[in-house]
């Protein structure tokens, strides 16, 4: 049994692709409750792929992922919807859905879970609202600037209260001060108790804030501190 305090745990992860070669070979791991975690490491290095394996997104070759005291591989694949509901995923294409208003894009996850009506309404207002974006939940995802449709992927992520929130590259197109915005939104939600997890190439900002990274190297994951930046 992993102790109680683990939000995900590698055991022995190896992964490929088909017709590739190997990411990752025998990674371990451990991803504490509450940390904030900077995924870092060259381009086509695996951030991705990793973050994906820790949603349960991708299978492993080998080895085993424990999420939130679940063993993913030994799951019946129709739980796996329902545990991925505890997460909150940020994606860098933010995957919005442009023929529907802000407010509809958020509300999506609650009429999933079956939750609608009063609450489902005052979920969202208060999810947009800590994005900044509560004046614009009737407008179209297409009227937004770059970092304000990354606010909105986001407020969709946190929309369900999840306990850990996984985004990639949140702030790839951004300009600095847009940027710098999303990390402190992102450290807020990790103050109160939020497991976040972020993959970048440019780590500047984000290392003044992350509590550890996971540098993924010769197809390997090593743990340690960040290297402070001077902003």
């Amino acid at each position: 049994m992993q102790p109680a305090t683990a939000a995900i745990v590698f055991d022995q992860v190896s992964m490929r692709y088909p017709d590739s070669a190997h990411l990752f070979r025998q990674v371990s791991f451990e991803i504490q409750k509450g940390e904030f975690i900077l995924v870092s490491g060259h381009s086509g290095v695996g951030k991705s792929t990793l973050l994906k394996l820790m949603a349960g997104l991708v299978n492993p070759t080998s080895g085993h992922i424990i999420l939130q005291q679940q063993v993913l591989q030994q799951l019946n694949p129709a739980a796996l919807p329902y545990l991925r509901r505890r997460l909150g995923l940020v994606f860098q294409d933010h995957k919005l859905l442009f023929d529907r208003s802000v407010f509809d894009n958020v509300v999506l996850p609650l009429h999933i879970q079956g939750m609608t009506g009063i609450e489902a309404t005052r979920r969202v207002r208060t999810a947009l609202e800590k994005v900044g974006l509560q004046h614009k939940e009737k407008a179209m995802p297409i009227t937004l600037s770059g970092g304000e449709q990354q606010r909105l992927a986001i407020a969709r992520a946190v929309v369900s209260r999840p306990s850990i929130v996984i985004a990639d590259e949140p702030t790839a197109g951004l300009d600095q001060a847009a940027a710098w915005s999303i990390m402190q939104l992102l450290k807020a939600f990790n103050e109160v108790g939020v497991t976040v997890i972020i993959a970048m190439h440019d780590m500047t900002q984000v290392s003044a804030i992350a509590d550890r990274s996971l540098h993924i190297e010769q197809q390997s994951v090593t743990a340690m501190p960040v290297q402070r930046a001077i902003l």
